[in-house]
């Protein structure tokens, strides 16, 4: 299908706001932010996208998007269940500073901000992270299928504990401005893995 202008603009205006919120959140960025960020006016901007709400949401998805798409890159790559949680921690550790100069993890921010004020999307960050435990639970039985990870693994448990410590260590690295605080965490969970998943 041929991509009409409007699609163009909706793109447009996205690449540039969607890094605005995500350092300043729903409340602290303003229309004038975003008229700034685009040179459009409010009409031009919400003609596109319908409200605030719906620009926001369409925001953390496009700001979990560019994260999402490296993670799936660098798990694609290699074979076999410890490989790919492997392959996992390098990407995050390897794009720690990217990650930090968009303003932090989408889903840690948005998570942050939406619990008890933004229904709409915190149901989106639940969603994520539920999608975001399946793979992890996925790549982990495979193992499990084929013989190379411990069968009396609790998935759920490993998979809760990968994610928290991810995000705990992105929160903790962010909040003291030093990334060794995410070091610690992803040599915390590389040793899970390789305590907890390897058959010795």
């Amino acid at each position: 299908m041929k991509e009409t202008k409007s699609d163009r603009t909706k793109k447009f205006i996205l690449k540039q706001v969607a890094p605005i919120f995500n350092k300043k959140g729903y409340v602290g960025t303003a229309l004038s932010d975003m008229e700034r960020a685009t040179g459009l006016t409010k009409g031009a901007i919400y003609g596109n996208f319908g409200s605030k709400d719906q620009l926001a949401s369409a925001c953390f998805e496009y700001n979990l998007r560019l994260l999402q798409r490296g993670v799936y890159k660098a798990v694609s790559t290699k074979g076999g269940s410890y490989a790919q949680l492997t392959a996992l921690l390098e990407f995050y550790e390897q794009h720690y500073d990217e990650v930090a100069a968009m303003g932090g993890c989408p889903l840690l921010n948005t998570s942050t901000e939406s619990d008890d004020t933004i229904p709409s999307l915190h149901k989106k960050v639940q969603q994520r992270i539920t999608n975001w435990k399946n793979e992890l639970n996925a790549i982990v039985r495979s193992g499990q299928a084929n013989g190379t990870v411990q069968p009396t693994l609790d998935v759920e448990r490993f998979s809760t504990t990968f994610i928290a410590m991810i995000e705990g260590g992105i929160m903790l690295a962010k909040a003291m401005e030093d990334k060794k605080y995410f070091h610690h965490a992803i040599t915390s969970i590389d040793r899970m893995i390789e305590d907890e998943l390897k058959i010795k």
